[in-house]
């Protein structure tokens, strides 16, 4: 199960997935058609072949749904760092979605996963909340983010934001009081925002970018939560 996010950008496997070997029970006895006396079968004889065909079939075809689960489908992420508190803890194992931007866009409020920008050189990937759609006008100011003029409450956040944008944020340059998220990009913020490397710290993300969603954490099972759409009923398109 690979991580999510610095500060330890090692991909871990989630469990380990070794097929257990399947045992085939021969009769001491000749096979007209190529067992020895002794019940092991000659591999080169077609009833080897048909003995163990359907079981190998079995076998590739879980190997392929499996990798093609993960691939398309979803799949299982840990997190190894505080950047999403309080909402994510480390440790938590998540089931990230796949499926659902390839028929409609990212949301604000989606938790989502993704590979971060090239000029980071970081191999692994993050997981942060969409803060700011394409087109939206945003400003960072006194511990409060405000979405095309409207302060949007953020009950999920560990803290208010102790920085600035434009301002004193690194990624993020305009000579305007706000900045303007551009088109196919996305700006995406930690929960814990004092402590994430986000889009405040390194600018916008490509849309080609993301992964996927998380939609559910199912470990540890005492914290077990569906993470639906919030909604920001109030903030102008």
């Amino acid at each position: 199960m690979p991580p999510l996010s610095p500060p330890d950008p090692q991909s871990q496997p989630s469990r380990s997935e070794a097929l257990a070997p399947i045992e085939s029970q021969i009769e001491g006895k000749s096979d007209p058609n190529g067992s020895s006396k002794t019940g092991q079968p000659d591999p080169g004889s077609s009833s080897w072949w048909r003995q163990h065909r359907e079981n190998i079939i079995t076998i590739l075809l879980a190997v392929v749904m499996t990798i093609g689960i993960r691939t398309f489908v979803a799949e299982a992420r840990w997190i190894p760092s505080n950047s999403m508190l309080p909402t994510l803890e480390v440790g938590d194992r998540l089931i990230v979605e796949k499926i659902s931007y390839h028929f409609r866009d990212p949301r604000r409020g989606d938790i989502i996963v993704f590979d971060p920008p090239e000029r980071l050189n970081f191999e692994g990937a993050y997981i942060k909340r969409v803060v700011g759609l394409p087109g939206d006008r945003i400003r960072i100011a006194d511990g409060t983010v405000t979405i095309n003029d409207v302060v949007i409450e953020e009950a999920y956040i560990f803290e208010p934001p102790d920085y600035s944008c434009p301002g004193t944020c690194p990624g993020i340059s305009s000579q305007e009081s706000d900045f303007v998220v551009p088109e196919n990009q996305y700006f995406v913020l930690g929960d814990n925002r004092n402590d994430s490397q986000d889009s405040h710290y390194w600018g916008f993300l490509e849309k080609d970018n993301i992964i996927g969603h998380t939609i559910l954490r199912f470990w540890p099972f005492n914290r077990l939560h569906y993470f639906g759409a919030q909604t920001y009923d109030d903030i102008p398109s």
